[in-house]
């Protein structure tokens, strides 16, 4: 017989929605017991958010080095040590690892079992020897990477992001099976970093933002060297004596590479929680949940990548807010993501929150308005010769904020203001009026929102009442 323990939240899973539920309901006084059986932080500390960025930083790096000589600075070639590169990528996760570590979640009072979780019925929770029974019981457990049915991949070797990072070697040729956020980011620190890299992609790159932005860095990634195969399905793949080919339909000749990542979409990792011993409802795109998290037993919440999306960090975050006041509270919150933003961290980055133009259209129809700005405008993109890119506005007649998409340095920081004008529901006259500092890329956020009345602004009815006011005077 197990130990039998009580509390009042249990959770299952320690990456980043899971700790957050955890933290907060330990701090807010509950009885609180957390399952994780494998690193605590999850994906995003040891396998996503964290490394990518540390890689991707160590890639821009290396950029920066070769094209100094832009500025008048001379020098060689970027020499690459790609085992420092990789121990640059470790130490970063290990000085970030304490804030998400056992110690510190016992501190806060919560009792960390490092063990796999399953339900043993509608209110407990079995393992690591013990059973929980729990007021409340949160699913967190993740998602894991989609491996998909191509003939001869299940008996190749190949990467996916809870591998990638451990690599010891670079690359020679680096073959990337998708092209969504995880496999351009992956496609371009690896070519800046030395390797050759092939995208093969079913559809377009990066379905789900603004095409016209996309295109533009579609253009800078291959201006780089990165091959992009799109709209393609793959026949096969094959071991070969030194690496991997992939052949295509319609092509009979391979394409050859030396190692091969997957990174077509996500799964949930679910199979091993006996769901239906707890009476929740799944489908194959994760656990069922209401807007308020809360699953087909009613003392059951679910929350971030198990429940299919949206796949993001920052979701999971807020998600778990949603949960606490749900679950401890009693507060009936739901989820409202229409100023959820998301970018692809490539460079230039591509960041989008709200309505595309399209959907604003399919909603709208002729009352949607676009505007843009360029940062071949903004004077200090072109200080930085980082001049690649703008902002894409989408608004209704009236000038309410609809969506926001933003390809350049640092997108993802730009996009932060079009994420607060969203959620305060602000006018674009709220932007206008702003004085911000010169120069600055940010300027490109107000010039944009200034686009919007200039047709109006500088039409003949201005015009003609400035000339009787002076005309008075």
């Amino acid at each position: 017989m197990s130990k039998l323990l009580r509390c009042d939240v249990c959770v299952i899973g320690a990456g980043s929605a899971g700790l957050s539920v955890a933290a907060g309901a330990a701090m807010l006084g509950a009885r609180t017991v957390l399952f994780e059986r494998g690193e605590m932080g999850g994906d995003c500390l040891n396998y996503g958010c964290v490394p990518s960025k540390s890689l991707l930083a160590a890639a821009r790096a290396a950029r920066n080095v070769r094209e100094a000589a832009r500025f008048g600075i001379g020098g060689s070639d970027a020499r690459i040590d790609f085992q420092a590169v990789m121990a640059h990528v470790r130490d970063v996760i290990a000085r970030i690892a304490p804030h998400d570590s056992v110690e510190r979640f016992e501190g806060l009072g919560v009792h960390v079992i490092k063990a796999p979780a399953r339900f043993a019925s509608p209110r407990e929770i079995e393992g690591g020897g013990l059973r929980v029974r729990a007021k409340r019981i949160i699913i967190a457990t993740g998602s894991a990477a989609v491996v998909p049915q191509i003939p001869g991949i299940d008996v190749v070797p190949f990467l996916t992001n809870e591998s990638v990072f451990s690599l010891g070697t670079r690359p020679d040729h680096l073959l990337i099976i998708g092209g969504g956020p995880i496999g351009v980011e992956m496609a371009q620190a690896f070519r800046r970093l030395g390797s050759s890299v092939t995208i093969f992609q079913r559809s377009r790159l990066l379905p789900k933002d603004e095409p016209e932005f996309v295109d533009l860095l579609r253009a800078e990634l291959t201006a780089e060297g990165i091959a992009i195969h799109e709209g393609v399905e793959i026949a096969s793949v094959a071991a070969t004596g030194d690496g991997i080919s992939v052949t295509l339909n319609g092509q009979p000749q391979p394409i050859a590479g030396s190692h091969l990542l997957v990174a077509a979409g996500r799964r949930p990792r679910l199979d091993e929680l006996d769901l239906q011993k707890g009476g929740v409802r799944r489908t194959e795109k994760g656990v069922v949940v209401d807007a308020r998290f809360r699953t087909s037993n009613r003392r059951v919440y679910a929350l971030g990548d198990v429940i299919g999306g949206p796949l993001f960090t920052h979701a999971a975050s807020y998600q778990a807010g949603i949960v606490i006041r749900n679950a401890l509270f009693r507060l009936p919150a739901q989820a409202d993501y229409r100023a959820l933003p998301w970018v692809t961290y490539t460079d230039p980055e591509l960041a989008h929150i709200g309505l595309s133009e399209a959907q604003a259209r399919e909603m709208l129809g002729d009352r949607v308005r676009v505007v843009r700005a360029d940062f071949a405008d903004n004077d200090r993109a072109q200080a930085e010769r980082e001049t690649a890119g703008g902002v894409k506005l989408i608004t209704d007649n009236k000038g309410t904020i609809l969506g926001a998409t933003v390809l350049g340095s640092d997108a993802g920081e730009l996009i932060q203001l079009w994420a607060l004008a969203i959620t305060r529901k602000l006018k674009l006259s709220a932007l206008t009026s702003l004085i911000l500092p010169y120069p600055t890329r940010g300027e490109i956020s107000k010039s944009v929102a200034s686009a919007f009345y200039a047709p109006k602004l500088f039409s003949l009815w201005p015009k003609r009442l400035v000339r009787l006011l002076l005309w008075l005077s």
